[in-house]
């Protein structure tokens, strides 16, 4: 069986499959271990009272085993080969991997004797259906180690994302006045993803979000982090197909055609386009050329600003005064587009673990963010005092279509997803393949059809709710006010315990509360907004 499954998914791909009989043998090969080592034990290893904050030496990180793997992706800076799914590895660098200890490890290792010992077999709790099987780490290289550069870059190519179209839209929608809620944001959220930085720190092995949900709150933190993130990426591949399309559609608007009796107008037409164009990336089982080409994002987002810039300047729009100081009706859209704008915090994590001096990611964070608000606030200003009212959810459908610099923009705009899908859809379905309950399902063809399902699923929800600018706004008040806002400061205040300071508790209680009431105000304007 393991022969056949190695072939089939290629040398990288492994699953350790174990009997019951291999199970009871490493029973009993681990308590005749404890009882050879037990008397030296107390020599030379400290003992620890078991607490809450840590996840103990016998807990194991269970689903989703492939989050940080698949999430570095995000941090990835040297292009390595480029192969389809069958038979090469998820990131493989062109150099031989170092061998890991498995995925399935416990967290935090257990204490030894300075005397030789044989390495002990524990029995992790599983989430997965899956008894018997479980993913190995030969599977998934090591993390690449990120220099202070290029950890900047990273972050800020994490933040500056398609957000940034919607901003001079929400300025329209909500005010002037609006405008400090895009401060306060990024204010709010730095400070989160300090919080972050520090549940990292609370126990060696802590590495990821859902870690930190699973030593704050057990494995049901962990899955309901795990869940949050996922449906997070899986939401902004939506965005992704919408983004694009309205784009193309843009750019050929009087695209039409008529399939077996179905009209399909310009955005119907250039969404199932765009599907077709994206569907074939995450086929790909190394898609770390991909993340490397989707570093560049950061370069789009200037092309895209200087074009912006270079209509209204040197161009026929010009800038116009106008607009209202506070818009209370529509506040709550604002809120949900300008924290949609920081929402990174699922990539922080990863970011922090690859750094090569991760004392300095305080600074990192100050940085990206800092930048990523003057360019927010940049755009907003400038969107808004070229269009006025009439200005859309995205700023480029508002260029002018015969201009040269507005087809660069539009352009840029749809060839971005195309490099961003790929890796954003690729952790949920990594999440999805843990579950499947038998080792034979684990095929070639089984996650190409996984990934396919998630495409077209993807697809349906775009064509059935076109609207960037609520679905962006739904997004960011319901998902990122909880993975942002919301759940760092509840896990830091569970694994500080005793050791959090009032003003820290009260922080992140005030914190707590703006999130939540910005989370239900603002979901329920951007349903109500949908469905009207």
């Amino acid at each position: 069986m393991g022969m056949r499954l190695d072939e089939e998914f290629g040398a990288d791909r492994v699953l350790q499959i174990e009997t019951d009989d291999e199970e009871n043998e490493a029973d009993d090969y681990k308590i005749e271990d404890d009882d050879d080592s037990g008397s030296d034990s107390t020599l030379h290893s400290p003992v620890h009272e078991p607490s809450h904050s840590q996840i103990g030496p016998h807990d194991s990180p269970t689903w989703p085993q492939s989050y940080r793997q698949s999430m570095n992706m995000f941090t990835g800076v040297t292009p390595p080969s480029l192969s389809f799914l069958r038979g090469s590895s998820f990131l493989r660098s062109q150099t031989t991997p170092t061998p890991q200890p498995s995925i399935c490890k416990p967290l935090i290792s257990s204490p030894r004797s300075n005397k030789e010992e044989v390495p002990t077999l524990t029995h992790p709790t599983r989430l997965s259906v899956v008894s018997s099987a479980r993913f190995s780490a030969l599977e998934l290289p090591p993390s690449q180690q990120c220099s202070y550069t290029q950890s900047v870059l990273n972050a800020i190519n994490a933040l500056c994302g398609i957000g940034i179209l919607s901003t001079p839209y929400a300025l329209k929608e909500g005010g002037w006045c609006s405008l400090f809620l895009l401060l306060l944001f990024g204010i709010i959220t730095f400070y989160t993803g300090i919080l972050l930085k520090k549940c990292l720190d609370s126990s060696p092995g802590i590495e990821t979000y859902p870690d930190i949900g699973q030593a704050a709150f057990g494995m049901l933190g962990r899955i309901f982090i795990a869940v949050a993130l996922y449906a997070e990426l899986y939401s902004s591949c939506i965005e992704y197909l919408i983004m694009m399309s309205d784009n193309l559609g843009a750019i050929f608007p009087s695209a039409r055609m008529v399939f077996a009796g179905i009209h399909l107008d310009s955005y119907q037409m250039c969404a199932i386009i765009s599907t077709l164009v994206i569907l074939p990336t995450v086929w790909l089982r190394n898609l770390s050329l991909l993340s490397y080409i989707s570093a560049g994002g950061v370069v789009a987002l200037i092309v895209v600003v200087l074009c912006l810039l270079w209509v209204g300047a040197i161009n026929e729009v010009g800038f116009h005064s106008g607009g209202t100081a506070l818009n209370i009706a529509k506040l709550p859209v604002t809120i949900g587009l300008y924290s949609f704008c920081y929402g990174s915090h699922s990539v922080f994590p990863n970011i922090y673990s690859s750094m090569k001096e991760p004392s300095r990611f305080p600074s990192v964070l100050l940085i990206s963010f800092s930048i990523a608000f003057f360019s927010y606030f940049g755009v907003a200003v400038c969107g808004f005092l070229m269009f006025g009212e009439n200005t859309s959810p995205q700023f480029t459908l508002n260029l002018p279509a015969k201009l040269v610099t507005s087809k660069v923009a539009a352009w840029t705009v749809v060839l971005t997803p195309v490099t961003k899908y790929a890796i954003t859809i690729t952790p949920v379905a990594f999440g999805i393949e843990e579950f499947l309950p038998s080792p034979q399902l684990r095929t070639y063809g089984v996650s190409i059809l996984i990934r396919t399902i998630l495409v077209f699923s993807t697809l349906v929800i775009s064509l059935t709710v076109p609207y960037f600018g609520s679905v962006m706004s739904l997004i960011g008040s319901s998902l990122v006010m909880l993975v942002s806002l919301i759940l760092p400061c509840a896990c830091y205040i569970k694994l500080s315990k005793d050791g959090i300071t009032r003003f820290q508790l009260a922080a992140c209680t005030s914190i707590i509360m703006v999130g939540v009431v910005s989370a239900v105000i603002g979901t329920y304007s951007a349903v109500t907004s949908m469905a009207n």
